[in-house]
């Protein structure tokens, strides 16, 4: 046990060394030195993981906080305040990963002043600055509550209802509007990810990955704390991103046909055939785990269970990483630079040491850090 906790360690100091060195010379040097962007190829990773899919995985905040707050599903309240710490992190991370790939960083706060309504990257801008807030303030309770600031404490309960609906309007805007971004580009994007329903496909794409984050968080919390896992919470999770994945599937197959391109996708051998085959991975990778949580043998299982949103959420990876980059790169060379790597990787690991504080200093969890009592619903992770 010391060994693999020393292991981790020495892993995330490496990582952080080498996030270190890569932002010095990206701070420094310039984008030109730090990555292997270019005129033809200006987003790569930094866009398409660090924001495209940071935000799409935070999607499970407004998604659990909306379920619960509005439509009164009081069985998911027990994964609330781990899902807006998530969302949290996850949107604190995605404002730093854009300092990196911004060519002025020092601009970022000229979109609050210089308004540009017609352009959906200040509508971005803009819903992404308003919805960190409402997290901070959804999320500060248990702040205040460890400072013992009482009257603080129930005035950011007394606002939890609006807050959620504004919330979830302000996520509805910029996770769709992200894929509006792309809309811009018919003639650069390859058709089998161009489509005017990107927004659409976004949005359903986000709601199903939101959802598999939060097994998958669920699911390394309960092993790394010691704790019990919500397993009939998590079954309804499954259920509902299963319900998500069909119809971003249905869009998907639909728009293709409908366009003329679904015959595209069959062309995987040859040249330029990559996009095919990235096409049918994708595919398999959000079938296979929605077709399995159909089965309620897989949905009660705590390990397949696991197995299910790790699968999803690589879907989802893959997903945005296609329409940043493998649709984007057709015909060109790139592949992100070990610098834009190592920023990534740092950016990744700051969050799981952040999320593990927080955990250890705030009422994250709600219940005993472990449940003794034995129920048929809930799992103990040894």
């Amino acid at each position: 046990m010391m060994i693999r906790r020393l292991f981790w360690r020495w892993l995330a100091l490496a990582i952080l060394a080498a996030g270190v060195y890569a932002t010095i010379v990206r701070f420094t040097q310039g984008l030109g030195a730090a990555t292997n962007l270019s005129d033809q190829m200006p987003w790569g990773l930094w866009v398409g993981f660090d924001v495209l899919c940071g935000v799409g995985l935070a999607a499970g905040g407004f998604t659990i906080t909306t379920a619960v707050y509005i439509l009164h599903l009081e069985k998911l309240r027990p994964i609330v305040r781990p899902a807006v710490l998530t969302a949290f992190l996850g949107y604190l991370l995605v404002i730093v990963a854009l300092l990196y790939d911004l060519g002025r960083p020092w601009n970022i706060w000229r979109a609050t002043v210089m308004w540009n309504p017609r352009s959906v990257m200040f509508e971005v801008a803009w819903c992404v600055m308003l919805y960190t807030t409402v997290l901070a303030v959804e999320f500060s309770p248990l702040l205040f509550d460890r400072l013992g600031w009482r009257r603080a404490s129930r005035a950011a309960r007394s606002a939890i209802v609006p807050l959620t609906a504004a919330g979830f309007i302000l996520s509805t805007l910029h996770q769709s509007s992200l894929g509006s971004l792309y809309l811009i580009l018919p003639t650069k994007l390859h058709p089998l990810w161009y489509s005017p329903l990107l927004p659409w496909l976004f949005w359903f794409s986000a709601v199903a990955g939101g959802l598999a984050m939060v097994i998958f968080e669920s699911g390394m919390s309960a092993r790394a704390f010691g704790r019990a896992l919500e397993l009939d919470v998590l079954e309804k999770l499954a259920r509902a991103m299963t319900v998500f994945v069909g119809l971003f599937l249905f869009l998907r197959w639909w728009d293709l046909g409908r366009r003329g391109h679904a015959a595209t996708a069959l062309h995987v051998w040859g040249a330029d055939s990559l996009p095919a085959r990235m096409f049918w991975l994708e595919m398999a990778l959000f079938v296979i785990p929605a077709a399995l949580a159909l089965s309620s043998r897989w949905r009660r299982s705590p390990q397949r269970l696991f197995g299910l949103g790790c699968t999803m959420v690589g879907a989802f990876l893959l997903h945005r990483l296609n329409v940043s980059t493998t649709a984007l790169a057709a015909g060109q060379s790139y592949f992100p630079s070990w610098m834009e790597i190592a920023v990534t990787l740092m950016l990744v690991t700051l969050g799981v040491a952040a999320f593990r504080f927080a955990v250890r200093h705030l009422a994250v969890f709600e219940g005993p850090r472990r449940m003794k009592e034995e129920r048929p619903t809930q799992v103990v992770y040894a």
